[in-house]
């Protein structure tokens, strides 16, 4: 059900939501039941995403090519704005119009070795997907795998294709997870200078000065 030639900016193939692209193809192929309803095909794809590449916040790419559905599908771990860019392509090669979301969150749930890198528990430009369901626009963040949410102690977020699938405000524990403290915009197309531009004046020290690590492996912030 792959959308071709749209006019429609939500629905069309792009640089980055590139779903008619040979792999996005066969991810879609292989990761949901090519036989389902387009929406249950919609629910197995974010699970793909949200699961398949685990969550990895230290590598930022700072090349285009690894914000193209395209690539994101082959990769086996990502940040939130690769992770929700290639959940919104899906959702487009199955006829959803969707847009990826961008905004400032403050995590107060994370490694106290991610925070200490960062400098902050704000997290600039955190990314996030928007579809269009029977006419309603959902918020749907694809971004922490279970098992990282299972070390949290946090429920994964499950998309069904009627409400937001945005991060949780409290934990299991009722503390503090996940505070929204600014929107920057929704759009047909991933603005790469725009996003690469910000996080460079937020965090000045880690371009060109990245690490690795593994959340799975590191004790939570205090």
């Amino acid at each position: 059900m792959f959308q071709k030639d749209s006019d429609d900016p939500s629905l069309s193939s792009t640089e980055f939501f590139d779903f008619e692209s040979a792999e996005m193809q066969a991810f879609l192929d292989r990761v949901t039941p090519v036989d389902a309803a387009p929406l249950e095909r919609l629910k197995a794809a974010y699970i793909a995403v949200r699961d398949g590449i685990a969550y990895n916040p230290y590598r930022i790419p700072l090349q285009r090519e690894y914000y193209r559905a395209s690539r994101i599908c082959r990769m086996k771990r990502a940040y939130c704005i690769p992770k929700s860019l290639l959940f919104a392509a899906c959702a487009r090669a199955l006829g959803f119009r969707s847009w990826i979301g961008l905004a400032d969150v403050v995590n107060h749930l994370s490694s106290q070795r991610f925070i200490e890198y960062l400098g902050t528990n704000v997290f600039a430009y955190h990314g996030y997907a928007v579809v269009e369901v029977n006419g309603r626009r959902l918020k749907a963040t694809p971004v922490f795998d279970a098992k990282l949410c299972a070390k949290f102690g946090v429920a994964p977020l499950d998309f069904d294709g009627e409400n937001d699938a945005l991060f949780q405000q409290y934990d299991g524990k009722g503390h503090r997870f996940m505070e929204y403290i600014r929107e920057r915009g929704e759009f047909d197309e991933f603005p790469f200078e725009e996003v690469m531009r910000g996080l460079a004046e937020m965090y000045p020290h880690l371009i060109g000065n990245q690490v690795d690590g593994d959340f799975m492996n590191e004790a939570p912030a205090h």
